[in-house]
């Protein structure tokens, strides 16, 4: 610490100490989801196709965003009050983000979107420039700002081009984004993520959107003048598949349980346990908009094909997801099972295409069935004595 006592040389947080979540990042969580909640917002009054594809790219800037900094903050530590600050900015860029979501993709205010989250990734470059004082990490530091940085400056390329190019820089700005960690592993193994802190950093971050899940069934609720049957039915159910998810990605997936990265093959089964969040964290917040216009359904009324079609493919990806999380798991488990478990994705898309002639509360505890038994498919996997991971080799080590 320098005299004044407001900076800190960053240095690599031990390996061998219990490392918990605090409470600051708790707060840094909240302020995304509630991010991801005001981007959701308009996915309510245009629940199609094209609404859920605005909404896609939107979570996925949003999400990248958090895991960026839950990246750094899980190798690194120094809560001086430059970090502190930087923290808190960004926390005002997630809001930013979410005060320009509200229009279609080819707006300026989607532009800005786009140079907000510009701006996040500089101050993410920033935060690993200052970590480059920790020498034995200036090579994975130099490379995660050059690549971050590089991405960044695309970002705010985008926000001053028209579309269609718009479109095209954004695409190129996100695949380095996306690879940037790729091209770092070696260097990841050295200094991985802590085993602990980093798994109950993204755990805790599915119990706060299943929070919003949950919020969402609520509204749908609010919604109903006249309480009935199939309301209340539908409503129920959705709740059960709330409760469903949780036992699943935290009691059979063991996704929020250590995760160790020893060797090349468990770096590569990390980081598509890392990658596979993205799409559960998605699914999660389609679905509970979906299942919101179910409850809200007046008497004989169903949704839409498109509606319906929507909310049936975002169930898939999510147990999909689940699935191939479940796979990543360093508990013994026989592949056989998990065969089984993405055949029945199948009758999930097969709903979707029917969905638009079923009652709601069939397709509602139809979906709800599906997924509860793929999960106790699951179960029964991770319980079964046999083969490792089926991501794992079956002479790789036993990971202890």
């Amino acid at each position: 610490m320098d005299v004044r006592g407001l900076t800190q040389s960053p240095r690599l947080w031990k390996t061998n100490g219990e490392r918990r979540v605090t409470w600051m990042e708790l707060f840094f969580d909240l302020i995304f989801v509630a991010a991801v909640a005001e981007v959701g917002a308009p996915l309510s009054d245009d629940y199609s196709l094209a609404g859920l594809a605005r909404y896609s790219f939107l979570f996925v800037l949003i999400w990248w965003a958090w895991s960026g900094h839950t990246l750094y903050s899980t190798r690194f530590d120094h809560d001086d009050a430059v970090q502190r600050g930087l923290t808190l900015l960004q926390c005002f860029i997630a809001a930013v983000m979410a005060a320009n979501a509200r229009e279609a993709l080819d707006s300026r205010s989607s532009a800005g979107f786009g140079a907000a989250y510009a701006g996040m990734r500089i101050v993410l470059v920033v935060q690993y420039l200052r970590a480059r004082r920790v020498p034995e990490t200036r090579q994975l530091t130099t490379r995660y700002a050059l690549g971050f940085g590089a991405a960044a400056l695309l970002w705010i390329v985008s926000a001053l081009l028209d579309v269609p190019e718009r479109y095209g820089v954004w695409a190129l700005a996100l695949a380095i984004d996306f690879m940037t960690p790729w091209l770092v592993g070696r260097h990841s193994m050295r200094f991985p993520p802590d085993a602990t802190h980093f798994p109950e950093r993204f755990g805790l971050f599915t119990i706060i959107l299943l929070g919003e899940f949950v919020a969402a069934v609520m509204r749908g609720i609010e919604s109903q003048e006249y309480w009935s049957f199939p309301a209340a039915a539908t409503a129920f159910a959705s709740m059960a598949f709330a409760f469903l998810v949780r036992w699943w990605y935290f009691d059979v997936a063991n996704s929020a349980a250590e995760r160790h990265v020893r060797t090349p093959r468990q770096a590569v089964v990390f980081q598509i346990w890392h990658y596979v969040h993205l799409p559960l964290f998605l699914g999660i917040g389609v679905a509970g908009v979906g299942f919101e216009h179910m409850i809200s359904l007046g008497a004989g009324e169903h949704l839409t094909s498109a509606e319906a079609w929507v909310l049936c493919s975002a169930v898939a990806v999510l147990a999909t997801a689940l699935i191939t999380l479940t796979a990543t798991s360093e508990k013994r488990h026989h592949g056989r099972h998990f065969v089984t478990q993405y055949a029945l994705i199948a009758l999930v898309l097969l709903l979707g295409l029917l969905a638009g002639n079923l009652h709601r509360v069939v397709l509602t505890v139809s979906l709800v069935a599906v997924c509860a038994t793929q999960s106790l498919v699951a179960r029964k996997a991770i319980q079964s004595p046999g083969a490792f991971s089926v991501l794992l080799p079956a002479g790789s080590p036993s990971p202890r």
